[in-house]
């Protein structure tokens, strides 16, 4: 009743995306109406729309922008700090206002600002070159861009330039769904459109729209090649419209060219080193070495491998941990794990053959001695275990244990400790965890003195035996208090250690889910097939995985900066994203991003043959049938592409297709250096290419000659995958544009996703229609029932990104705080705000700590020791008089003493400076201040003419900039280790029945008010007992502090790694070809080609 409510509905108001598309067709039609008069214009006055569209939007907003001045000059100038911090709050609120102001004259201009690309690209399309009156900004760009060529006042246009070391002929112009696009993407959403429906053209619509701003456009791609590739392919539109383009990737981080590329109108860029580049921004100690500006406008191409497939593991940027921290646990651990997997093999295999008796016997049922019961145990023991998934797949055998394992899960898993009581250890595959039981802990114990070697004691009721022990003095209940403690910590972490050795043993599998290259572990993505190179799985399973390997075992190192791309991308204004395959995953862009998906049509019908799923009993007579099919599309003409779920699957077709003397391609996480090479031949007459789901993403496979008229582009799925998503993207690979084609996906009963997923139902209706060996069944039901165990997939998938997300979003919070203290650290304007709330909160904790016990002479002690300072106050008022006037008074003397220190530094600090700027003014720009706590000496100094300039004030703000942001770098640091041991500790937690988010949260909490006390503490501290030291010291100049960041490291370096891949991991010896450069070199005596007439050497060459 329900459904027919539903498509009741649909019929009357139409679907949601048929509402979508409806709401942008009226403004279609006006950039339409619009073409005449564009193409009326010259093509200087075409690309001037864009100086008038800047003129409008500076009109529009010079109001707010005029308060914005106004107010930002008012708390500069106000003394009374919390009348300042009240002002920047207000300031902050006009700056997103003025974000709401932008946003609706960029609404206002959409159709015209879109009918001017559009009306540019055309003439692109339609003319070998584009003449126009030369500017300042030709002239530039001829100095660097050949196809700019400068003939006296006249600027040449060509329509042809090179991308990504290719030539292209600009050929593109834009359409009608890609004007939808284009408006999609900027009113901030998800633009799903099809392969080869032109997404890099629809990006160039709202780039150029809301690059008019100024503030900044970045355009994400998954890959550094895409990112290359579509800045030099679209580069020259924008160029040609006066906006300026660059790409990210081609230079090194914080480098002048890295900081210049930022500074564009159209910045592109891949998401790694877009989030890397802010976590080392708020690594830098100066201003002039941050790369990013605000965070304004990202558009994000591939956005579902973007924001879903990679936001699965965060950015960290590590380096080194002191000495003494790293250990071995997992070498040492790992022969015991070995024995306890071998005996468990045993255990699994007499198990196996009791059920095969049993069924034989016809005791099918889930009583102890029964067939269901024993094959339960098998399964709950080794679910991997070949000669089980076989048995599995005979008739009735999969029914028969789903019923045990049914009745044994009911209840919260009430009975399943009859069934888990024999086994070492259990594994739940489907939710990737491995249990060990009381029988394998005592297994593990073997040869070692404590029998509880392998059991996490439980500490409540030891600490409760202590407490109950009256004879025990309190030295003595102390310390075995602090044994008990011990005791768990380490049994804890040892425990942890076997848990990821028995998942790395049981569950993960060499070139399915990881390779091992020159001695080291890679992550295969299980989406993408891609290598996800620099990355490691956490909690120590990499580390076990590699003792597994026999590689060596990862040094540790701690974090130093970290964050998940799902809180990268949040922090901007406005993000959208296109993609072909985001439909699936829309209530997940919803819930995290707050993003709409809105599904575009195609410009021509999709005429691909999708066929219903042929399932086969097992995973041999698939594979034959592939085969078979392969060769005879491949005799018929058609390119054929061969996807697979892993890297071992595709070699194995390789090698059954080499007996058959068939002529392939293969693309996997081992060849991903060959894929642009790979995937351009893909498309011709009878050329087969096997390859990873997802690989060949971003890049178009085209048709060769001849193959439209064969049927198109044939694609064979060889299984379902885990998300709907990637089987949507490789049958995308097929039909675009309007292009025959067709997709088959062929699966077998022991493909994991039908082992785990596929329903009792589905399995009784198999066994009820007979289905034997070597017979294949294709039925629409069989289809729906894989997708609906997809689904299930996808949700637990969710689940687990949605975990991550939970516990970064704890971190979040803390990194946000920390980050804009810093950042006002690093600017100074609001710093004066921030250290006065510091002062403020170190002198009411010192009051507080000692007025409650009314101790005045405890309080004189512990102000000298953090203050230096000898409260001049009365004793008995101290204690008689109200809390909050004792603190008002101590706060306001402490105050007068700073501001008294910060007059005699000043006063003592500028004769000395005008000094050294009369008599050594050339050398200097700035001067070394040594300036100490008594302790320790930080790196400070002054610039030189700002200190005249400010009569002597940016002298004591440089002193709190530097002091600020060195101790908030360094407990930072400190507190980021202190909260990754805490994520790996309360995984414990679980143990104790209790939720370890929970505890997370609680502990994190406390960790974080711990560590803004003591950053308070120690910088207020260090400004109030600081004095300088320059009796008859020299005065040193100061360069400009550079961060130091040559001993870190990312967790993602995918050039590198990806060469070094290749090279080792490829089939054949790859042939050596010489760069040849095919732009003409201008030498440095030539004249310049931006027409200055002078020497290049003298202009844009210097």
């Amino acid at each position: 009743m329900s459904n027919f409510l539903t498509n009741a509905l649909k019929k009357v108001f139409g679907t949601k995306y048929e509402r979508d598309v409806n709401k942008y067709l009226p403004i279609v039609e006006e950039i339409n109406a619009l073409e005449d008069e564009m193409q009326s214009l010259t093509n200087d006055a075409l690309r001037n729309k864009t100086l008038e569209f800047r003129a409008r939007i500076n009109e529009h907003l010079e109001g707010i922008q005029h308060d914005i001045e106004v107010l930002h000059e008012q708390a500069e100038e106000e003394e009374d700090q919390l009348i300042k911090e009240d002002l920047y709050n207000q300031l902050d609120q006009m700056q997103l206002e003025k974000n709401k102001h932008l946003e609706a004259i960029l609404q206002e201009i959409l159709p015209e600002a879109f009918a001017v690309v559009k009306e540019t690209a055309r003439r692109f399309t339609n003319n070998e070159f584009l003449e126009v009156t030369a500017t300042d900004h030709d002239r530039d760009l001829a100095a660097a861009k050949s196809y700019i060529l400068i003939d006296g006042e006249k600027a040449r246009w060509k329509n042809s330039w090179q991308a990504a070391g290719g030539d292209v002929t600009w050929n593109m112009v834009h359409y009608d769904v890609q004007l939808i696009g284009g408006m999609v993407l900027h009113d901030g959403k998800i633009a799903e459109m099809a392969t080869g429906e032109g997404k890099t053209l629809v990006a160039t619509l709202p780039a150029y729209l809301n690059g008019l701003s100024g503030q900044g456009v970045h355009i994400v791609t998954v890959n550094d090649y895409l990112a290359r590739r579509d800045s030099e392919w679209v580069g020259p539109i924008f160029e040609f419209l006066y906006l300026t383009v660059d790409c990210i990737d081609k230079y090194q981080p914080h480098s002048p060219q890295r900081i210049k590329a930022y500074r564009c109108d159209i910045t592109y860029g891949t998401n790694n080193e877009f989030g890397f580049d802010y976590l080392r921004d708020n690594m830098v100690r100066s201003q002039e070495e941050l790369v990013q500006r605000k965070h304004h406008y990202a558009m994000v191409d591939e956005v579902d491998s973007v924001l879903v497939d990679d936001a699965r593991t965060p950015l960290i940027i590590s380096g080194p941990v002191p000495e003494g921290t790293e250990e071995q646990e997992y070498n040492e651990l790992k022969p015991k794990v070995e024995r306890l997997i071998e005996a468990q093999r045993r255990l699994a295999t007499e198990y196996l053959a009791e059920a095969k008796r049993l069924f034989k016997e016809n005791q099918t049922g889930f009583e102890e001695g029964q067939a269901g019961m024993a094959l339960l145990r098998a399964h709950r023991a080794l679910p991997k275990n070949r000669p089980l998934i076989k048995f599995l797949s005979e008739d009735g055998v999969k029914v028969s244990m789903q019923k045990a394992e049914n009745f044994y899960m009911q209840e919260q898993e009430k009975h399943m400790h009859l069934v888990d009581e024999p086994l070492y250890f259990t594994i739940d595959e489907k939710n990737r965890s491995v249990e060990l039981t009381e029988k394998g802990s005592e297994y593990l114990a073997r040869g070692e003195n404590d029998i509880h070697f392998f059991v996490l004691p439980d500490i409540a009721t030891e600490m409760m035996k202590l407490d109950n022990d009256s004879g025990l003095p309190s030295e003595e209940l102390s310390k075995r208090r602090q044994e008990v403690m011990q005791d768990f910590s380490l049994k804890s972490r040892r425990l942890h250690a076997v848990n990821q050795l028995l998942k790395a043993y049981t569950l993960f599998e060499r070139d399915e889910e990881y390779v091992v290259i020159e001695g080291q572990v890679k992550i295969v993505d299980e989406q993408t097939g891609r290598m996800m190179e620099g990355r490691r799985y956490s909690d120590g399973l990499h580390q076990a995985l590699e003792a597994k390997e026999n590689v060596k075992v990862g040094d540790i190192t701690q974090t130093y900066a970290t964050i998940t791309l799902q809180n990268y991308f949040r922090m901007y204004h406005k993000l959208a994203g296109m993609t072909g395959t985001a439909e699936t995953e829309a209530s997940e862009f919803w819930e995290i991003y707050k993003l709409d998906v809105v599904v575009i049509p195609t410009n021509k019908p999709i005429i691909r043959d999708d066929r219903e799923d042929l399932v086969f009993k097992t995973a041999r007579e698939k594979y034959n049938a592939v085969i078979d099919e392969i060769v005879n599309l491949s005799n018929a003409g058609r390119p054929v592409l061969v996807g697979t779920t892993s890297v071992d699957i595709s070699e194995k077709l390789s090698r059954m297709l080499q007996l058959r003397g068939i002529t392939h391609n293969v693309l996997n996480a081992k060849q991903h250096q060959r894929e642009a090479e790979i995937v351009a031949e893909a498309g011709k007459s009878g050329r087969v290419t096997i390859a990873t789901n997802m690989a060949g993403r971003g890049t178009d496979i085209k048709l060769g000659p001849g193959v439209k008229e064969a049927g198109g582009l044939a694609i064979i799925g060889t299984e379902r995958h885990d998300s709907r998503r990637v089987d949507r993207q490789l049958r995308g690979r097929s039909g675009r544009q309007g292009d025959p084609g067709s997709t088959q996906f062929y699966v077998s009963l022991e493909d994991n996703l039908m082992r785990l997923f596929h329903s009792e139902r589905i399995a009784k209706v198999m066994d009820r229609m007979g289905h034997k060996d070597g017979e294949v069944i294709q039925h629409s039901m069989v289809t729906k029932s894989i997708e609906r165990a997809q689904k299930k997939v996808e949700e637990n998938n969710f689940g687990i990104r949605k975990r991550l997300l939970e516990y970064d979003d704890v971190m979040n919070i803390q990194r946000e705080a920390i980050y804009k203290k810093r950042n006002h650290a690093l600017q100074g304007e609001r710093l004066s705000v921030d250290l006065s709330n510091m002062f403020s909160s170190i002198s009411e904790s010192l009051v507080m700590n000692h007025r409650n016990e009314g101790d005045f002479e405890s309080f004189r002690r512990a102000s000298l020791y953090t203050l230096g300072l000898d409260p001049k106050m009365d004793p008995i008022a101290f204690k008689e008089q109200s809390v909050q006037n004792t603190m008002n008074e101590f706060k306001e003397y402490v105050a007068e003493d700073y501001r008294h220190k910060q007059q005699y530094v000043r006063d003592l600090l500028l004769p000395v400076i005008k000094n050294v700027k009369e008599n050594e003014g050339q050398r200097y720009k700035r001067i070394s201040i040594p300036f100490t706590d008594g302790v320790r000496m930080l790196p400070i100094s002054a610039d030189i003419d700002q200190s005249l300039k400010s009569q002597g004030k940016s002298i004591t703000l440089d002193i709190e900039k530097a002091i600020t942001l060195a101790l908030i770098d360094e407990n930072w640091k400190e507190h980021l280790r202190s909260m990754d041991e805490l994520k790996d500790s309360v995984q414990a937690a679980s143990f104790e029945q209790k939720d370890p988010l929970v505890v997370y949260k609680m502990e994190a909490y406390e960790l974080f008010e711990q560590f803004i006390y003591k950053v308070n503490e120690e910088v207020v501290s260090y400004l109030m007992k600081g004095r300088l030291m320059i009796d008859g010291q020299p005065i040193q100049e100061a360069r400009q502090q550079k961060t130091d960041l040559s001993k870190v490291q990312t967790n993602r370096s995918e050039e590198e790694a990806r060469h070094r891949a290749a090279m080792s991991a490829g089939r054949e010896n790859q042939k050596v070809e010489t760069v040849r450069r095919t732009e003409k070199k201008v030498g440095r005596n030539d004249p310049c080609p931006c027409g200055s007439g002078k020497k290049y050497k003298h202009c844009h060459g210097k």
